[in-house]
């Protein structure tokens, strides 16, 4: 499979149902649009559907909810809309603090679910980058 080899580093160290429905979609997309940026950015939307970006990697949505994490996700591309970078900006505040805390955000009691979102996306990109190789 294409999409097995175009896999991204985050998804390498995620489990093996954000493998697979990154995969499928990527697949799928290079037969509908050819190989490409556009097959990674279906392929990232579908995975926001049911999973979201925590640290270096990609978990499952709490509680098994399903739907778009964030406005581009929800949208056709020609509509645009901004990543939220696989933070699911649809998930509870609580949620998104708990989420900060493994992550070891301080300052989170006193956030707002905007501000905890953002500070989940900057952590989220340091530790990928960490994550990366030298």
């Amino acid at each position: 499979m294409p999409g097995e080899q175009e896999l991204p580093s985050t998804l390498r160290r995620s489990p093996e149902s954000a493998r697979r429905t990154w995969v499928a979609a990527h697949d799928s997309a290079v037969e509908e649009y050819g190989e490409g940026e556009r097959a990674h950015r279906v392929a990232y939307s579908a995975l926001k559907h049911t999973h979201e970006k925590v640290g270096d990697h990609w978990e499952r949505k709490e509680g098994g909810r399903k739907g778009p994490s964030d406005p581009r996700a929800a949208r056709p591309r020609q509509q645009g809309g901004r990543s939220g970078e696989g933070v699911d900006e649809n998930a509870t505040r609580q949620h998104l603090y708990e989420v900060a805390a493994r992550l070891g955000v301080t300052g989170r009691s006193r956030m707002s679910k905007q501000e905890l979102a953002e500070a989940i996306r900057r952590e989220n990109r340091t530790r990928t980058r960490q994550a990366r190789p030298s």
